[in-house]
């Protein structure tokens, strides 16, 4: 029997389940805000077409207005200056074959209620390969936190006056997903694919006014984003950063489009949001 037709059946009988990751989408869905230099994107505004009345007496549709990066969402490599030149780096380049593969799924969700700026660390992964065998090559890293639990914007987004808090990932955890693991990339349950704590600010230096990422508090050896989505590997934006960096938006799904990765900007994750 051919695999797809196994595929059909074992759903139809019940067998494999299909699990849904998204968020619904709506008016209130948090958004990710940056530092005030920057563009900002909008929450969404719905406006009806027609509603079963005189615009369209038997249809209702709407109009949407959203930054793209809203909601659960993929991450092209394009949307970073460091994935801006790489090949088939558009949704619609990408092959197709490479948004699937296997989900290997890490639990913090323990330490991040201790610690809502954890970061993931090359020894947590480590741990989680011997209880359940190595990350293959082309497999998600899916980043499960409890973040998205958290109700209203106000708690998802997790602002204080020193700024964001949120888990994510080490760099070089990033590093060693890309390089030693070659995964196709990365989900989370967070606004953004990177740790809260690795939210750009202005700087003022010899070099001028430079904006850089501020340096997390790394967490100790403690074991190792509804979306189950884990932040996958080389998303680091700037060499600087220690989180990884990452797109994105709520629950996100981050990949790779090149297997080539001379330094940790080179290679750039797709996201689901």
């Amino acid at each position: 029997m051919p695999l797809l037709t196994q595929l059909v059946d074992a759903l139809n009988r019940g067998s494999v389940r299909v699990v849904d990751l998204t968020q619904p989408l709506g008016p209130d869905t948090p958004v990710i805000g940056l530092p005030p230099q920057f563009g900002a994107s909008p929450g969404l505004t719905v406006e009806p077409i027609s509603h079963f009345d005189d615009k369209g007496p038997g249809w209702y549709w709407n109009v949407l207005h959203l930054g793209e990066h809203t909601g659960t969402h993929f991450d092209a490599p394009v949307h970073w200056i460091t994935g801006k030149d790489l090949p088939d780096n558009c949704c619609d380049t990408i092959p197709a074959r490479r948004f699937v593969g296997p989900a290997c799924v890490i639990d913090v969700t323990r330490e991040v209620a201790a610690d809502e700026d954890f970061l993931l660390m090359p020894e947590h992964v480590e741990a989680w390969e011997r209880e359940h065998g190595r990350i293959p090559p082309n497999a998600w890293v899916l980043l499960r936190t409890g973040w998205s639990t958290r109700t209203g914007a106000e708690q998802f987004l997790n602002v204080k006056g020193d700024g964001p808090h949120s888990p994510g990932f080490h760099r070089s955890t990033s590093e060693l997903l890309a390089r030693d693991r070659d995964v196709l990339g990365v989900g989370v349950e967070t606004v953004g694919t990177d740790a809260g704590r690795a939210v750009p600010e202005p700087r003022d230096d010899a070099r001028g006014g430079e904006v850089r990422p501020r340096e997390p508090v790394q967490p100790g050896p403690a074991p190792a984003h509804r979306r189950h989505r884990h932040r996958g590997a080389a998303q680091d934006r700037e060499r600087e950063r220690e989180p990884a960096a990452g797109a994105g938006a709520r629950g996100e799904l981050t990949r790779t489009s090149s297997r080539q990765l001379t330094t940790p900007v080179e290679r750039q994750l797709l996201v689901f949001g």
